[in-house]
């Protein structure tokens, strides 16, 4: 049964956070809000947390996981970018965007796409995802919460828990969130590729 964890949108408790990083660091798969939807997430090295995204998703080797990140210089490290790519996303950034940028070394091999070779990663503009990811002290490993058979990701911990109570370990509740997907766009072709387009303004990519 999945722990139920509240913490406050705009000021986050540092208790409740502790609690939620310290499940994470146990090995926890962590149902969580973001500016665009819930998300599940677990630690970059938790190869277990990893298949039960996939399991739970229904997911095939090539989909793209994301990387969240707290600043640039944590988003740096993850993957490659040239000066356009940088400023272009500097300039949505943080926000509803999630972008594919060939990977570093720094991610392990399981995460990239098996042929190309890239990443997905985000910046989101959420207090409580920067409140975790600040005491994590490292990127999330995640993938927006959208079950099979459905178009949008879960919007309220009680539907989340409804679902997946005995999927996940922990459940963070700070009230309703944005329904829309993150936009998708894809760098790793050498200039940027709407892949999908979602509660970011896809405009200055296209």
């Amino acid at each position: 049964m999945a722990r139920l964890v509240d913490i406050h949108p705009v000021d986050p408790q540092a208790r409740a956070v502790g609690q939620v990083v310290a499940a994470l660091r146990d090995g926890a798969l962590v149902a969580y809000p973001t500016d665009s939807g819930y998300a599940l997430g677990c630690r970059v090295g938790q190869h277990d947390g990893t298949e039960r995204i996939r399991q739970i998703r229904r997911l095939d080797a090539k989909h793209h996981f994301t990387l969240v990140c707290c600043d640039f210089a944590q988003l740096g490290q993850l993957v490659r970018l040239d000066n356009s790519a940088f400023r272009a996303i500097k300039a949505v950034t943080p926000g509803p965007y999630t972008f594919i940028l060939p990977a570093t070394s720094e991610v392990p091999r399981r995460l990239a796409h098996p042929k190309k070779k890239t990443v997905g990663v985000r910046i989101p503009e959420s207090r409580v995802v920067h409140a975790l990811l600040r005491e994590l002290g490292e990127p999330l490993l995640s993938s927006t919460l959208i079950l099979p058979g459905r178009a949008e990701p879960m919007t309220q911990a009680w539907e989340v828990a409804e679902e997946l109570d005995r999927q996940v370990d922990v459940i963070v509740d700070s009230g309703d969130v944005a329904a829309a997907p993150t936009t998708v766009v894809d760098f790793s072709v050498g200039y940027p590729e709407v892949v999908r387009a979602g509660a970011g303004d896809p405009t200055p990519f296209e």
